[in-house]
């Protein structure tokens, strides 16, 4: 009786020490996991919830997220107008969910999408912006250009279109400068 309590005892001990191996095996693989995501692969998590980015140089903007791209972030805010966020000025975010999409879930084409590209849509569109810099300063106009490594701007009033006699200028302006681009009009749809 006292043998078969004893292999018993060693039995239940080494399914203990097996279950706790398990168990830091187990959080430590989440910890690996965890350690390959990236911050879009969060934000991509939360499309469709209300977010509030801080930025370096512009402040808080906040909105619903509707897109994450390879290095850029789409919001609409309460306005209803697009916010088109520079994925480097952001320093911080408040408003994640706890659901996280998978790592390098993008796809190939997404990972082709990047700021110049979507700045390009904008100066397609003719969309008058509001350009939001890193030091602080606001610029408006319409994008005319978008070269490998900056933005042009032709300035004018806001409640102006493009025209040659309404631009009061034109400014290129490195994309690393830029924080955000706002459109001046409600998003349509």
């Amino acid at each position: 009786m006292r043998w078969e309590q004893l292999f018993a005892d060693l039995e239940a001990q080494a399914a203990e020490q097996e279950a706790a191996a398990e168990q830091a095996e187990e959080a430590s693989r989440a910890r690996a996991e965890y350690g390959r995501l990236r911050l879009a692969d969060r934000l991509r998590g939360a499309a469709g919830q209300q977010l509030s980015l801080s930025c370096r140089g512009a402040g808080e903007l906040s909105g619903r997220l509707v897109d994450v791209g390879v290095d850029w972030l789409l919001l609409v805010d309460t306005q209803a107008r697009e916010v088109l966020v520079a994925a480097d000025a952001v320093t911080a975010v408040a408003g994640l969910v706890a659901v996280t999409a998978p790592a390098g879930d993008e796809g190939e084409v997404a990972r082709r999408l990047d700021l110049r590209r979507a700045l390009r849509g904008l100066a397609r569109d003719r969309a008058t912006v509001s350009c939001l810099l890193e030091d602080g300063a606001t610029l408006t106009g319409t994008v005319d250009r978008v070269g490998a490594d900056f933005v042009e701007l032709a300035e004018h009033p806001v409640d102006q279109p493009r025209r040659r006699a309404a631009v009061t200028g034109v400014r290129a302006v490195p994309l690393r400068a830029v924080v955000a681009v706002r459109t001046m009009l409600p998003a349509i749809g």
